[in-house]
């Protein structure tokens, strides 16, 4: 497989466009989109059997088992962090090695239903808060020590981005692999 059809694999939406600006048009979309990740991970894993849970996405890459318990792992950090963000004059944020996390045994033999019940309680009370935010705080910064400052705002797009491109991991494993009974539309 070539360099070119593995990135293709490993970012199949593309990577996130940090340099676009973010209008409240644009917040209100990346709200919507996390509010509605747990669903559409739930429909879209919900007849897969467990050897499926078992199958890299990729070459090399983590399973999709590691993939649904890597999505509240990622998130509940974006949850705290903004949450600092929110409380504390542009705090710099603890980082976490996410290849090690996915490497864990909750990750690589827990139940996925676990997770997407976390990330389902999650997303409702983070959805909760962003949606009370105002300009002024959308506004606010965080600094994150490998790539620096970034506002509420940027970090919402990230989140957002973050969680269709893993549905979109999957979803592209499910359709090479033509598992016709757990294909979702998403």
């Amino acid at each position: 497989m070539s360099d070119e059809e593995l990135e293709q694999l490993r970012y199949p939406i593309g990577k996130f466009n940090a340099s676009q600006p973010i209008t409240q048009e644009a917040v209100e979309q990346f709200i919507l989109s996390i509010g509605q990740l747990p669903e559409k991970l739930q429909q879209m894993v919900a007849k897969l059997t467990p050897e499926q849970f078992n199958t890299p996405y990729r070459p090399d890459g983590w399973t999709v088992r590691q993939v649904v318990h890597h999505l509240p792992d990622s998130h509940l950090n974006g949850y705290a962090r903004h949450k600092l963000a929110l409380t504390e004059e542009v705090p710099t944020i603890k980082t976490y090695n996410e290849g090690e996390w996915a490497e864990l045994l909750d990750s690589t033999q827990g139940d996925p239903g676990i997770s997407i019940s976390l990330l389902a309680a999650l997303h409702l009370r983070w959805v909760l808060l962003l949606k009370t935010l105002t300009p002024e705080q959308l506004d606010r910064k965080l600094n994150h020590p490998l790539s620096g400052e970034c506002s509420i705002r940027q970090s919402i797009g990230i989140y957002a981005w973050h969680g269709e491109h893993h549905l979109a991991q999957i979803q592209a494993l499910i359709n090479r692999k033509n598992w016709k009974a757990a294909e979702q539309e998403t």
